[in-house]
């Protein structure tokens, strides 16, 4: 089947106006494009999301949706589009307000993305996507990690993670507890495991991590008992923080959090409550430039800086209560 794709040319002013117009045509499904910068504060959800470099907004907008031929007449819905955006200048500026259109053939959307994703290996830890057979050899892979991240964060590509896995592997003993705040697809949390933790609890605030960690968790044969799990902000929510507690009950040995720096600052003032003494703090997700936000959120916080692992742009940060 071929899909049409209507694009409105708009302003990042009259987004929500153009969207509020759509649905009363009844469209509901819109993909949006601008160049708006993105908050840390309209990121907290995100865990473990990194923010892309900031570009020169020059607040125009895209909003785009996607119909099939039996939806409705190309002609009649042009028509709608055009008066509907006319209808909003009363009120708005919706700009250009010019719409274009374009064809695709039927795809999976969803999973397109995955013939860019191949295995890697992170030192000796052989990553596989779920789709691919695991080619390596016993005596070039200490461990391997099948992932498929579906649409939640996390396979192990991007720096950040990678700096998050060498921290944890330097310091995880067999019987460690683990923290995993922002756990995503659960890529961290199963390494734990595979490396001797005996006990992993995953926090999420976005409800389309834990269908991956799920599957993720079966693809690599993780005990569900093992790998405890919350949807919720431990910095905004005291009975996020007191689940936490609650599974945790002395404190575990290590908490790991592959955020972005501003949200590991406000975090961080929390971590050793969940600390057993001795415990460690790995950080990551923190362009270098900003590393001297964490490290201070660290010391006010009363751990110890014990190293930064750099890679690329990024850099990670481990402590120590």
């Amino acid at each position: 089947m071929k899909w049409r794709k209507y694009t409105i040319a708009t302003t990042e002013e009259a987004e929500e106006a153009v969207i509020g117009a759509l649905y009363a045509l009844g469209i509901d499904s819109v993909e949006i494009e601008d160049k708006a910068p993105v908050s840390p504060e309209a990121n907290r959800g995100l865990f473990g999301e990194v923010l892309p470099d900031p570009v020169e907004d020059d607040h125009l907008a895209r909003i785009s949706f996607f119909t099939d031929d039996t939806e409705y007449d190309e002609g009649t819905l042009l028509a709608d589009l055009y008066a509907a955006i006319d209808a909003l200048r009363e009120f708005c500026d919706p700009g250009d307000g010019t719409v274009s259109i374009s064809e695709t053939e039927d795809g999976d959307w969803i999973n397109n993305w995955k013939q860019y994703f191949h295995s890697f290996y992170v030192d000796d830890i052989h990553i596989v996507p779920s789709w691919e057979e695991d080619t390596a050899e016993e005596e070039t892979a200490a461990m391997t990690v099948h992932i498929d991240p579906g649409t939640a964060f996390g396979t192990g590509a991007h720096e950040s993670t990678q700096i998050a896995i060498r921290g944890l592997r330097k310091v995880i003993k067999e019987g460690d507890r683990v923290l995993d705040i922002g756990t995503g697809s659960g890529i961290l949390g199963i390494i734990a495991l595979k490396s001797g933790a005996s006990f992993v609890f995953g926090t999420d605030i976005d409800e389309v991590a834990f269908p991956a960690l799920a599957d993720n968790l079966e693809k690599n044969g993780i005990e569900p008992a093992t790998f405890g799990s919350l949807c919720g902000n431990v910095i905004e929510s005291e009975e996020a923080r007191a689940a936490v507690m609650s599974a945790l009950p002395s404190g575990c040995e290590i908490v790991m959090a592959n955020i972005i720096a501003e949200i590991l600052a406000e975090l961080t003032p929390y971590v050793p409550s969940f600390l057993a003494p001795g415990g460690y703090y790995i950080t990551s997700g923190i362009l270098r430039e900003k590393e001297q936000l964490v490290r201070s959120a660290i010391e006010k916080a009363g751990l110890r800086y014990v190293k930064t692992i750099v890679q690329g742009d990024w850099c990670g940060i481990v402590a120590q209560k």
